[in-house]
């Protein structure tokens, strides 16, 4: 973890050598912030001049600004004042693909193998993404458009992003509101040294928006920001089996989400290593707080995760190894810490009530416990839970759904190793805090698990796990004395202390 500090100074240094320089007005340019006129080509004349003439911040003061795609170019920033917003077009029109790095992936701003590069300043990003999804969906039914409808919508590369930056070198995004992307909201993918501080993020208005993304970055700042998502929230990827996202800090954000809230995939193709995560606040979130999977061939590795306050989530903690497609590689996980840790899951669904909500799942399903699932060949190694308290419903009944400890019936439980990996994905497990299965060096360190009401299940099911410690472990469950809450299956070397 020194390397990540060292790294953040570093970061930062960069970052602010280059907001010294001079600033233009876009009105001189010739812009109009009437929220009518279509500025794109002058927003990108103005990018184009200021990049050429050595760089500077393209200063947007208050008014509406329309555009469509343009290209933020190196050694140019974009500085919103208080009251400016730029308007995503609601025309899919004015949208288009980066040919050169995405055949067809869509964005309003782009930047591509720039550096120096940034969005600040107290202004809004607003995509208008469910009007132009909408507009989408009505050129692809009077054939004008033509895209597959996948669930009925349109595929989310069809629909713009807000922000797109690839293999940008020194990116600082800080102070903006981001608004109603009509898929995903904002992208880093192979940048080196990203900063971003104190944004506020509202992308709900349509399916597939996402928080932010970041995808086989090295060296990311994130921090003291808020996001309100209706898919995951801080979502780290891998799209290259070549690439490693690593050397990231977040600290003190929240967020909320119709998917998960911190999530490493589910693209997994290259790795996750080195990630410093600390005070999050995850609430109203209808997956996990936090999702670490390595499915695609890729590996998580020397993860440290302290400060976690989950609450009115429909899970806390689900780390999961599969073989979805591997890509010639071998998936692994190992060396994860997680502390600190304050939860509370309901028994109801959690984000009811938004406009897009998660998927209602098949029942019967009682409340999943948090999980550590690997595979046989591919086992989670080296995991530290310390200082947790959970909060659970309980409640699970039998005459609902059942799922037994004995050998035989933890064997029937499917490995799944091709599914997209979620914690729901088994409908019922046979825990009601923790189910780990396919691990080894598992510790529980001043763990504590609450059940609000009986529950039929055991709080902790070990299937096939190599060393597991317990430490200073309570389980608070009413009319359960004398009973067992911790199984094995399968298992060796599980101390109890």
């Amino acid at each position: 973890m020194h390397k990540i500090k060292i790294l953040l100074s570093v970061v930062v240094m960069f970052l602010s050598l280059h907001l010294s320089a001079k600033d233009y007005d876009v009105l001189d340019f010739g812009a109009k912030a009437d929220g009518v006129t279509l500025n794109t080509r002058i927003i990108q004349r103005a990018i184009d001049y200021i990049s050429k003439h050595g760089g500077g911040r393209l200063v947007f003061k208050a008014g509406n600004y329309v555009t469509g795609t343009f290209y933020v170019k190196s050694n140019v920033t974009l500085h919103l004042e208080h009251g400016a917003t730029i308007l995503g077009s609601t025309n899919p029109f004015d949208y288009t693909t980066c040919k050169e790095v995405y055949a067809i992936w869509q964005s309003m701003i782009y930047s591509i193998r720039q550096e120096n590069v940034g969005i600040t300043g107290k202004g809004t990003i607003n995509g208008r993404g469910f009007i132009t999804a909408n507009n989408l969906m009505n050129y692809i039914h009077r054939g004008i458009f033509n895209d597959d409808l996948k669930l009925d919508r349109p595929r989310e590369w069809r629909r713009p992003h807000n922000i797109i930056f690839r293999e940008c070198t020194n990116v600082r995004i800080t102070d903006i509101t981001l608004r109603d992307p009509a898929s995903w909201n904002q992208s880093y993918d192979q940048c080196k040294n990203v900063y971003v501080d104190g944004i506020y993020v509202d992308s709900k208005s349509y399916w597939n928006n996402d928080g932010i993304d970041i995808v086989d970055c090295d060296g990311v700042v994130i921090k003291n920001s808020y996001f309100d998502a209706a898919d995951d929230v801080l979502c780290f990827k891998s799209h290259e089996p070549d690439q490693v996202c690593q050397n990231v800090v977040v600290e003190n954000c929240v967020g909320r989400s119709s998917a998960n809230g911190l999530k490493f995939g589910t693209f997994s193709k290259g790795g996750f290593k080195n990630f410093k995560v600390k005070n999050i606040k995850i609430f109203d979130t209808f997956r996990s707080a936090i999702t670490f999977a390595a499915v695609d061939g890729g590996f998580v590795e020397n993860i440290e995760v302290d400060g976690v306050q989950s609450i009115n989530t429909g899970n806390v903690i689900f780390l999961r190894v599969g073989d979805r497609r591997n890509y010639g590689e071998t998936p692994y996980m190992k060396n994860v810490r997680i502390s600190n840790v304050y939860a509370e899951v309901p028994f109801g669904k959690p984000d009811a009530g938004y406009n897009y909500e998660g998927p209602i799942e098949d029942n019967p399903r009682n409340i999943s416990p948090a999980s550590i699932v690997g595979l046989p060949e591919y086992k989670i190694e080296d995991v530290v839970l310390k200082n947790i308290e959970i909060v659970y419903p309980g409640a699970g009944n039998p005459l609902y759904a059942y799922r037994g400890t004995s050998t035989e019936e933890l064997d029937s439980i499917p490995e799944m190793r091709k599914w997209y990996p979620e914690f729901s994905q088994w409908k019922e497990l046979p825990a009601w805090a923790f189910y780990v299965r396919h691990a080894k060096g598992i510790i529980f360190d001043n763990v504590k698990l609450i059940a609000e009401k009986k529950d039929y299940r055991p709080s902790i099911v070990l299937d096939d796990v190599n060393g597991a410690t317990f430490k200073n472990v309570k389980f608070s469950e009413p009319e359960s004395e004398g009973k067992q809450q911790i199984v094995q299956s399968k298992s060796n070397k599980i101390v109890v202390e």
